[in-house]
């Protein structure tokens, strides 16, 4: 089995004078224009200012290169003295109402040829621009937000769980406390690089950056003539593939070029449609318990879809598989849209004529996924919460 690398590295981080909560940043593939602007307006020298360049003018690639060079001159962002891990924890309460205190550990993680395995994808993912990530990457020369692994090491939550050198936390909007620890005992060092460089890692989040860490080593071995800088590797953050560790949700499906009528009639044939109470706080959990997904139309209307047993003969047990199966032969363009309310706020603005909500995808079948290399649907899993920009920054 080809397993990949994870090291430390001598990371950048913000001056311990500096407040985390103002300068630290989502990741910049949720962040609408006013949540950027909201942010660099709240701090200086907040993340946004190079994770999400707005050039006065000329090229905001070079104006972010510029930003970051001087905040490293001036001193607001410090280099550690030798390489270290980074362990990240989250505390939150789950969707279900569970308490949750989930730990991983940054490190950098190597860049390995699509499917040379070691390194594998867990979804196929829908086209987007990597131009934007690559140009920063190329401009910065720095990870600047991590790419986030799964990895198949048993008890690796052991090995992360006690504490380290504590360098601050901040609570984001959703009440989440995010917390930051240095790792830089040799020993810890080096058990914790040895469990998850002996099993292949499961990209959860970040198939992007990870494809263009792979475009920039390319253009750095091209250009210097070697496979041993700082670019073989790609900053990751990686936690363990076990479901205490994980809090996935689903990630629903909106349907604008194909009336609800029509959509209802084609999914009648895979699907037994039943009469559904309005959406409610109560609605997951039913889907969940009764084994159904739940379709709204724009009038917000609402139907429970259970699979019929001998609709799916071959099919993934994941509903954005038995749905794609399902609506094989209809012509339709399907969109994404995390969140219930956010589902009810784009239906009631009459932007889509329908909605189905789909159960998140369950810890055992991402593993099952993971190990028999095969892919599930785009946009099936939505890992939560989402790690913030900031914390660690890799310089390449």
């Amino acid at each position: 089995v080809i397993v990949p690398r994870f090291e430390p590295f001598q990371a950048l981080r913000y001056g311990s004078n500096t407040a985390l909560g103002d300068v630290c940043s989502p990741p910049y593939d949720v962040l609408s224009d006013a949540d950027r602007l909201a942010l660099a307006n709240k701090h200086e020298r907040n993340i946004v200012h190079v994770d999400m360049p707005l050039a006065p003018s000329g090229n905001a690639y070079e104006h972010a290169a510029s930003i970051l060079s001087e905040w490293i001159r001036n001193g607001v962002l410090v280099r550690d003295d030798v390489p270290s891990f980074t362990l990240y924890r989250m505390k939150f309460t789950d969707s279900t109402g569970k308490a949750r205190n989930v730990v991983g550990v940054i490190g950098a993680l190597e860049v390995v040829d699509e499917g040379a395995g070691g390194v594998l994808p867990h979804e196929r993912t829908t086209p987007k621009a990597k131009t934007d990530r690559l140009e920063l990457t190329r401009a910065t020369d720095a990870n600047l937000s991590p790419v986030w692994g799964l990895s198949l090491a048993a008890d690796l939550s052991t090995l992360l769980t006690e504490s380290a050198e504590i360098l601050g936390e901040l609570t984001d909007d959703l009440g989440v406390i995010h917390s930051v620890e240095r790792v830089s005992d040799a020993k810890r060092i080096s058990q914790i690089s040895a469990a998850i460089s002996a099993h292949p890692v499961v990209i959860a989040d970040g198939h992007h950056r990870y494809a263009i860490s792979r475009t920039y080593r390319d253009e750095v071995r091209k250009r210097r003539h070697s496979t041993s800088t700082g670019a073989e590797l790609t900053m990751t953050y990686i936690n363990e593939l076990i479901d205490e560790q994980l809090s996935v949700a689903a990630i629903h499906r909106l349907y604008t070029d194909v009336s609800a009528e029509t959509l209802l009639k084609t999914l009648e044939a895979s699907f037994t449609v039943t009469d559904a109470p309005p959406i409610n706080p109560k609605t997951l959990a039913t889907m969940e318990q009764d084994g159904c997904l739940c379709f709204i139309d724009r009038d917000l209307q609402t139907k429970w879809l259970t699979p019929r047993t001998d609709a799916f003969d071959g099919i993934r047990s994941l509903d954005s598989a038995r749905l794609e199966h399902a609506l094989r032969d209809l012509a339709h363009t399907v969109s994404f849209q995390h969140g219930v309310t956010e589902v009810v706020d784009v239906l009631s603005q009459q932007q889509a004529n329908a909605a189905i909500l789909i159960r998140p995808v369950s810890v055992a079948e991402i593993k099952r996924t993971a190990t028999e290399g095969i892919l599930m649907p785009p946009k099936s899993t939505f890992f939560t919460p989402k790690l913030r920009t900031g914390f660690v920054i890799r310089e390449l």
